[in-house]
């Protein structure tokens, strides 16, 4: 299955935001048309992807090693707070 051109958009924008002037919620409804909910839907969905690992690895192996320290550091926060409770 291929990228579609919006997909492709999407991770060349995670890419290169961070040369966009202003915030980058702005960018992402400038450049994108897109509500920032929605782009962070697309582009978590698209991270799974083997097509999207082709288009750009960097960027797809960064955002996965991002979201697996966020997953290991909300799982680390409920187990401290479990104790605390017990």
């Amino acid at each position: 299955m291929q990228l579609t051109e919006a997909e492709a958009a999407v991770l060349d924008f995670e890419r290169t935001w961070w040369t966009e002037p202003g915030p980058k919620e702005e960018a992402i409804h400038g450049q994108l048309e897109l509500s920032t909910t929605r782009y962070y839907e697309i582009l978590n969905e698209l991270i799974d992807r083997p097509e999207a690992e082709a288009h750009d690895p960097l960027v797809v192996r960064r955002l996965r090693r991002m979201r697996d320290r966020r997953r290991r550091s909300r799982a680390e926060h409920v187990g401290a707070t479990s104790e605390e409770l017990s």
